[in-house]
């Protein structure tokens, strides 16, 4: 299919079946569309305004058969109010420095993010990348992107956040963190770190990606309160217990 610009048509592409990553048993299908042209940010603002997602140079979204487990989902950062637990983990997090810097790839960052991916996402297939690919995951972007790293009063990077910046907020597009430190929910605290930054840069949303219930790895989004997610083709309050 396409959609019609002012110049060309975009082209939009669908993926052969492959394993679902967030339910056992499942086939995954994606319809994908390549972040090029004369305004590719303008796109993938567009497209992210969608329930589209950024991976490197293309733009995606869920088109599995049967199933909609996957539902985009963002929190409007001025009504954001963190819960108990959420509060316990900043505080308990003050001490790490967050620095944005220029989406570049170094060797201290795929350290952590192959330790991460290995206690984390063994057999996963993000823990077979190289160096390459883990540069090509950072530095491969249309678009503005950066990362956040946390680092400990000590120097020590602990946490890293890959974000794209957007016309209406940010993008929370891949962040890893220092597995030996679960106590810390780095996590946890990276998400509150990004919705306090948009709302300093007065942008009304954090994307958060999907949020699939019934998945372990991506339950925990619901979380963010109040939050939004895409139904019927429009941004509805989430109004479902979290999970």
């Amino acid at each position: 299919m396409s959609v019609s610009s002012a110049h060309r048509p975009q082209l939009f592409y669908t993926t052969p079946p492959a394993p679902c990553p967030y339910l056992p048993g499942r086939l995954e299908r994606k319809v994908i569309t390549e972040l090029a042209g004369e305004n590719p940010v303008a796109l993938h603002n567009r497209l992210s305004r969608a329930g589209f997602r950024r991976s490197h140079g293309v733009a995606y979204a869920p088109v599995c058969a049967g199933c909609h487990a996957c539902i985009p989902i963002r929190v409007p950062v001025e009504l954001f109010q963190p819960d108990r637990t959420q509060r316990r983990i900043a505080r308990r997090n003050a001490s790490l420095t967050a620095t944005p810097i220029p989406a570049q790839a170094t060797e201290e960052q795929y350290t952590l993010f192959r330790r991460y991916q290995r206690t984390r996402h063994d057999g996963g297939d993000m823990a077979t990348m190289t160096w390459a690919d883990y540069r090509a995951m950072v530095e491969d972007s249309p678009v503005e992107t950066a990362l956040i790293e946390f680092r400990t009063p000590a120097g020590i990077l602990v946490c890293v956040s890959l974000i794209d910046r957007l016309s209406d907020g940010l993008s929370a597009v891949y962040t890893f963190f220092e597995p030996d430190m679960p106590e810390a929910s780095l996590g946890t605290n990276a998400v509150l770190w990004q919705i306090n930054y948009a709302r300093a840069c007065n942008m009304p949303y954090l994307y958060l990606g999907y949020w699939v219930s019934q998945s372990e790895k991506m339950a925990y989004k619901s979380r963010y309160r109040p939050a939004e997610i895409m139904s019927g083709g429009s941004w509805r309050p989430l109004v479902t217990p979290p999970t």
